[in-house]
């Protein structure tokens, strides 16, 4: 990584030298692709958990969900705390907080005591995600950036496909019979490492200890962000309850509530938590937009994927993620690589891998759709998706931050993370309505290629709607 360049002046302060810049690069990163790990490698682990621990429906859905919902919710909390008190010291508060955590879940001696734990893995996840945003929008410049933003990309796509391949691989191998508590463990010996390296790597920005901090924002937005999460994370397991739908109306009505707190405090003179100057940036709304969609689909795409897999054609969960690895792969080739296509295209790139990548949905669909084995063809074409996936969502990630001063890389990360995490969010709990809503698991091979195949073109819409955001950007990508 020769070419990543620190941007001037940001590393004048720093434990570690500016000519190291691939290294703190690689230190942030994995901690990104712990987080991201620790959202699918969970879910292959489920049945041995329930035996175990004796757990009920309930009580499982909460050990997947709980992490992601403190994770969503807390996520633009993290990146204010980060701008006030440094972004390399919240970076190595949550990381230790998320390593404990995940020590404690692996130890956790029953089912109640394993949900507390998940949601302070969820919280110490939300404290270290959003630096790593900041840190490499305040430390790399230029092309740097865009290669640094790239492998950003990648490390989200990659970490969704590993996490349910190495996942199963712990589970089967049950190690000296502690059967699912690897799964978490696996983060204690990498989160040490992590935490030895940032203390030397990671550089000393210390924190605006003078910027306000917007406390009623915080609060506001807080549960306006639980009232949407949490009816999407548990409400397709539930059946869609009366309490559901009245959580989801009441985060509408709480958000309207944070604008007006937000103007109130803005014209006060104080704070807010996010300044309007960070939305007014330069292609950031309609790029987040573009994401929101594309990172939907794809989140969706993947869930569907998978049950019907192991649901009905009979896959095991390593067997399921390693089918789900070409389109992974291909997500994080074209996320690295995609600026080095002619400039002449960056332009339109983003809307014209939209199409593409709409398009590639309903063929997959229609390969699937009979309830066939996943052969050759459909690997090969799934690695295509990723490629022109990656060709989508890494442009618009750029432009969304290219007009973003550095100054206000805090807020404009903690936004964009939020976004995406709530895409994710809205792509499985409504995608997965959907296929699920079209035949009941386990069923025949064909009648689930059938929901798959609808799913799918429910899937091509929301993209299409996502390349009409594309258009809204800027026509090139710093």
């Amino acid at each position: 990584m020769t070419d990543l360049q620190i941007r001037p002046g940001a590393a004048s302060d720093t434990r570690a030298p500016a000519v190291r810049p691939g290294l703190l690069l690689a230190l942030v990163l994995c901690g990104q692709f712990m987080a991201v790990l620790d959202v699918s490698i969970v879910n292959v682990a489920v049945p041995t958990i329930r035996t175990d621990l004796h757990a009920s429906g309930a009580a499982l859905q909460l050990v997947i969900a709980g992490y992601t919902i403190a994770y969503a919710v807390l996520l633009i909390t993290g990146a204010r705390l980060g701008a006030r008190y440094g972004y390399s010291r919240l970076f190595q508060l949550g990381l230790a907080g998320f390593t404990t955590a995940s020590l404690a879940c692996g130890l956790a001696p029953a089912t109640g005591w394993l949900i507390v734990f998940r949601l302070l893995q969820g919280a110490g996840s939300a404290l270290m995600v959003p630096q790593v945003m900041s840190l490499l929008q305040r430390t790399f410049t230029g092309t740097a950036r865009t290669r640094a933003l790239g492998l950003y990309a990648a490390v989200l796509a990659v970490g969704m496909a590993v996490g349910q391949v190495l996942g199963g691989i712990l589970v089967s191998a049950d190690l000296f019979g502690t059967g699912w508590r690897p799964v978490f463990l696996v983060n204690v010996p990498i989160g040490l490492l992590l935490l030895a390296a940032g203390a030397r790597l990671l550089p000393r920005m210390p924190g605006d200890t003078g910027r306000g901090f917007d406390l009623p924002g915080l609060v506001v937005l807080g549960t306006a962000l639980g009232l949407l999460v949490v009816p999407l994370v548990l409400g397709r397991e539930l059946g869609w309850p009366a309490w559901c739908w009245a959580m989801l109306a009441g985060s509408v009505q709480v958000l309207g509530l944070f604008v007006l707190v937000e103007r109130t405090v803005a014209r006060r003179g104080g704070q807010p938590l996010i300044a309007g100057r960070v939305l007014r940036a330069p292609g950031l709304r309609p790029a987040a937009a573009g994401l929101f969609t594309i990172m939907s689909a794809f989140a969706g795409f993947m869930f569907a994927f998978a049950l019907h897999q192991q649901a009905a054609l009979g896959y095991g969960a390593l067997t399921a993620g390693l089918c789900s690895a070409p389109v992974a792969i291909g997500f994080g080739l074209s996320s690295m690589h995609w600026h080095r296509l002619p400039g002449r295209l960056h332009g339109p790139l983003p809307v014209l891998a939209a199409a593409l990548l709409a398009a590639g949905y309903l063929l997959l669909g229609l390969l699937l759709g009979g309830g066939g084995g996943i052969g050759p063809v459909p690997l090969a074409e799934m690695a295509l998706l990723g490629l022109v996936a990656g060709c989508a969502y890494s442009p618009l990630f750029a432009r969304a931050l290219a007009g973003v001063a550095p100054e206000d890389a805090a807020d404009a990360s903690g936004v964009m993370v939020t976004v995406i995490q709530l895409g994710q969010v809205v792509g499985v709990a409504v995608l997965g309505t959907v296929f699920l809503g079209q035949v009941d698991l386990p069923a025949p091979a064909a009648d689930s290629g059938h929901a798959l195949l609808v799913t799918l073109a429910v899937n091509a819409s929301a993209v299409l709607v996502g390349a009409g955001f594309a258009a809204g950007t800027r026509r090139r990508a710093r």
